[in-house]
């Protein structure tokens, strides 16, 4: 295929992530999307998750139970003449590192904002990783069938919080029980709101804005209310310049309820008109044995992805390991011969897939921008790069270090190999992060938060038939260690022995019981570098200490 195919392909891939705060009701609005763009027939009841019914993005047991989504899922539609890959992200911050992961993933962001809670606090720590990466953010102001807040403090909330300019593109006209429907300032007209789950978005009443009589007849103070407080967000807010926007200076506001299906039908047409399609990435090209830097170009005809997740057990009945790669150049054959860079070695996947949550079609082709699963059975981890030749490398999937630490213990012994598997596993798919001790003894399992330990407690229950227990240890937090010789390195090793451990990648890492324990190790030797993130291959980044 040319280039010149490819880069009509490219332009019509929109690849975004879904986040917010828990209970801000992103995961039913991911349901609505793809409702609306019929790439399924019912949604799902988050609500009612104890019966037949979950949403579709959750499919893992232990989501189904408690409500709540604690992993990322890979969603693809087809819209308008364009192919969207939507990525719902876990809102629990326990989960945060799987949604920091996602967003190197993505072209663009969704935001969604309980309009009674406004700017939370998880929604400010995804929103800093999306302008450290200037991505595009579109912002949907949900519930507004319920009591709460005026539009203008939220969008000063949005502004003064996130540092970003808000542009309505959408105006409520009144709240609560008294939410008449919303203003599009795109098309001139208002739709009219009524309540139910099963309405579809033509099956709305659509009026002009022209008629401000019979608006203002129907809606009477509601509207005039509305009108002037539209006019004064619009003369307080900027012009609409897709520049700022596309490079993250700027947010188009929506509003609606998603549970209700209404505003939604303007959020994925923002999605196809605004989002951006897939752009450059940056790389680093081994020449030599030295890295040199490269931007690889989406329409170019060599296939290059990299792994940003890896999920184990998604089919209980199968034991198989997809590896979610998201494509950055080329087009995706089958039978295609790929490499991963990392080991140099062949990529024989037993099949490759695209996406509606759990459920999976055969991939006949696909593009850069799409995200596709390679089944396989190891050999893969996240931050892999895979091509069908060029030897290069893609940088930027970041792992935290870990705030909790807790041992990991058998209850029957007979069960250690299947506990080794499942730990390893899970390690890689970066569920939790597994330390091994240099000196030997129990497992570690570090987290950003608790419920990381629970979820993983109960998938070695499930998936791997292992019951263990969790005990606390003394280690309050962990940094990756560099140095400048193999023998300062050494010095440092020998002086510590108790304190080193491998994680999942065999990178070494420092295990501290407190924060002084990284500057009394730095003062004495003020050579050894700590880092408190890496990224993939051993490339590791942040300020020591």
């Amino acid at each position: 295929m040319s280039n010149g195919s490819i880069a009509e392909e490219v332009k019509r891939r929109r690849t975004f992530a879904i986040i917010s705060h828990p209970d801000a009701g992103k995961t039913t609005l991911t349901e609505k999307l793809l409702l609306f763009s019929g790439a399924i027939q019912i949604a799902g009841s988050v609500k009612a998750r104890k019966a037949s019914r979950h949403a579709t993005s959750d499919w893992m047991e232990i989501e189904k139970q408690r409500g709540i989504s604690v992993a990322s899922s890979v969603m693809q539609m087809l819209y308008r003449g364009h192919v969207i890959n939507l990525l719902d992200t876990p809102g629990h911050k326990d989960f945060s590192e799987d949604t920091y992961r996602v967003l190197t993933a993505v072209d663009s962001a969704l935001m969604v904002i309980d309009a009674a809670n406004g700017v939370e606090a998880q929604t400010r720590r995804l929103i800093e990783v999306c302008r450290q990466r200037h991505t595009p953010i579109i912002t949907f102001v949900n519930k507004m069938d319920r009591e709460v807040r005026e539009p203008l403090d939220i969008l000063d909330e949005v502004e003064r919080e996130l540092g970003m300019p808000c542009v309505p593109m959408t105006w409520p006209v009144g709240k609560g029980k008294l939410f008449g429907g919303i203003m599009n300032l795109r098309t001139q007209a208002m739709t009219v709101f009524e309540a139910g789950s099963e309405r579809r978005p033509q099956e709305f009443e659509a009026m002009p804005l022209a008629e401000r009589e019979a608006l203002v007849q129907r809606f009477g103070q509601e509207y005039l209310e509305a009108e002037e407080s539209r006019e004064l967000a619009v003369g307080a807010s900027p012009a609409w310049d897709p520049a700022a926007f596309l490079a993250g200076r700027q947010t188009p506001v929506f509003f609606g309820s998603g549970v209700n299906n209404f505003g939604v039908m303007e959020v994925l047409d923002a999605l196809v008109d605004l989002a951006p399609p897939p752009g450059p990435r940056r790389s680093s090209l081994m020449v030599n044995r030295a890295p040199v830097e490269q931007t690889v170009q989406p329409q170019d005809a060599a296939f290059s992805g990299v792994v940003f997740k890896v999920q184990a057990n998604m089919d209980a009945n199968h034991r198989d390991r997809i590896a979610f790669v998201r494509m950055a150049s080329g087009r995706y054959t089958p039978g295609m011969k790929l490499k991963v860079q990392r080991t140099a070695k062949e990529l024989r996947p037993t099949s490759v897939v695209t996406f509606l949550s759990q459920r999976r079609e055969a991939v006949d082709e696909a593009y850069a921008g799409d995200i596709i699963g390679f089944t396989t059975h190891g050999g893969v981890q996240l931050g892999d790069t895979i091509t069908d030749g060029a030897n290069l490398q893609f940088t930027g999937l970041p792992f935290f270090a870990p705030e909790m630490f807790m041992t990991v213990l058998l209850k029957n012994p007979l069960r250690t190999k299947q506990l080794q598997q499942g730990l390893a596993q899970l390690g890689e798919e970066g569920a939790i992060q597994v330390f091994r001790p240099e000196t030997g003894g129990a497992m570690l399992l570090g987290a950003i938060g608790q419920l990381q330990f629970e979820v993983v407690q109960h998938r070695l229950r499930s998936e791997y038939d292992c019951d263990v227990r969790m005990e606390g240890c003394p280690y309050t937090g962990a940094r990756w260690i560099t140095a400048d010789t193999p023998a300062e390195l050494r010095a440092f090793t020998d002086a510590y022995p108790q304190r080193m451990a491998l994680d999942a990648a065999n990178t070494l890492a420092y295990l501290c019981t407190s924060p002084y324990d990284v500057r009394l190790a730095q003062e004495r030797f003020p050579k050894i570098h700590f880092h408190p993130l890496r990224e993939h291959a051993g490339l590791s980044l942040g300020s020591a200490g």
